[in-house]
């Protein structure tokens, strides 16, 4: 058992380095993930903050939905990636080598979700030379922290099932389109009480909602009430149905 596990550590780890590698070359895709959610966030805080009265300053309120919009952006190229990799038969050549095939996957989430973690430090870096000042205490933190890996392993493996189960990296790009448009259609940029009323009970009961609001109230000292156990049956959910989805597609696409 303990050779087993050794191995999957190295060959998942060899994988997340292959990865990691690939991702540090694709400038564009790079520059997308990381740099994109920062530019939005000045766009929003200096050329529409002032127009927007949510009960506190501006960038106080929507460091959280930027943190969740870095996330889908991220997930997006992970997409990418896989569908790359299956397309120029990387994958079938890594099933004929003698490392652990699930491997190749934790690979590229493990991947996604370091390249992830480092744009949200960056966010954050960015949103106290802007005037964020959070009130989260240490457990608060820890909570943030928590939520925000569930949050980005629920969109990582969601991308790897996309990736495996579109023709090329094209499509992969087109069918993440919805990780990247709901978190506008949330609680990140405007409280949903202020849309016209047949969006507002989408906007209420979507999936990003409930996960912004925990973010916003762990960060700022606020109630957090039932929004961060919404949150984590949403996107527990969905990293387990994707999961499946994803190993399910693998398999299938080895035979």
């Amino acid at each position: 058992m303990n050779l087993a596990m050794t191995a999957i550590f190295s060959d998942s780890l060899a994988m997340t380095g292959r990865s990691l590698r690939g991702t540090s070359r694709q400038i564009d895709a790079l520059l997308t993930s990381i740099l994109l959610p920062v530019f939005l966030m000045l766009l929003f805080v200096y050329v529409f903050g002032g127009a927007m009265n949510v009960g506190t300053d501006y960038v106080q309120y929507v460091v959280p939905g930027v943190i969740i919009l870095c996330a889908g952006y991220g997930a997006a190229s992970t997409a990418v990636s896989v569908a790359t990799d299956m397309q120029l038969g990387i994958i079938d050549r890594f099933r004929s080598l003698p490392i652990t095939k699930a491997s190749v996957l934790v690979g590229h989430v493990a991947s996604s979700v370091i390249t992830n973690l480092v744009s949200t430090a960056l966010v954050f870096g960015v949103a106290f030379l802007l005037g964020f000042r959070p009130n989260a205490g240490f457990l608060d933190w820890l909570g943030v922290i928590g939520l925000v890996i569930l949050f980005m392993l629920a969109l990582s493996w969601t991308a790897t099932a996309i990736g495996l189960s579109v023709k090329n990296a094209e499509a992969a790009n087109g069918a993440t389109f919805i990780m990247l448009f709901l978190p506008y259609l949330s609680s990140a940029f405007v409280p949903t009480d202020t849309m016209p009323g047949v969006l507002q009970p989408v906007a209420k009961h979507q999936p990003f909602t409930p996960m912004i609001e925990a973010l916003r109230a762990l960060l700022l000292g606020m109630p957090v009430g039932n929004s961060a156990w919404i949150a984590i049956a949403w996107f527990g959910g969905i990293l387990i149905v994707s999961f499946l989805a994803a190993s399910i597609l693998f398999r299938r696409t080895g035979n």
